[in-house]
């Protein structure tokens, strides 16, 4: 089926359910439990970052990669820009823009603001199966980067 068959309505609605998987993904790293984004991929789904060939393939690998993160770590990110094609009824593209601010050796109260520590964008790939869009790719882009600050 062309996506120029798919009803207005139902490609709304697919456009929308992909945008909320790029905020829950971001949600859950900073406010979540880490973790838990690898629910938001597809069971063999695979998230990489070209600088330094990281390539993480499977939920069990995502799950300890992400839910790997310093218990000391305060973060946000910001996500803008999010652009969601649809390529058939049940895949879908994406771009989205991120900017992270974030610090290691956190224990409560507020932080100055300093310069992010990322600014990228993601490009991501999705499918739906049983009724529910889920991540089947996600690489990471960040041409402006630099080391976490520790408090």
């Amino acid at each position: 089926m062309s996506t120029d068959a798919l009803d207005p309505v139902d490609r709304l609605l697919a456009e929308r359910a992909c945008e909320r998987l790029i905020v829950e993904f971001v949600r859950r790293l900073d406010l979540g439990e880490p973790g838990s984004v690898a629910e938001l991929f597809t069971p063999d789904g695979i998230w990489e970052w070209p600088d330094g060939d990281r390539r993480i393939e499977g939920r069990d690998a995502l799950r300890r990669y992400f839910g790997s993160r310093p218990a000391d770590r305060l973060s946000r990110r910001l996500m803008t820009n999010i652009l969601v094609t649809l390529t058939s009824a049940t895949t879908a593209t994406a771009t989205s823009y991120l900017v992270t601010y974030r610090v290691d050796g956190y224990t409560g109260g507020m932080v100055p603001p300093g310069n992010p520590v990322n600014v990228g964008h993601y490009e991501d790939a999705f499918l739906k199966a049983d009724g529910q869009w889920l991540l089947a790719r996600r690489v990471t882009h960040l041409p402006f980067g630099r080391n976490t600050d520790r408090l």
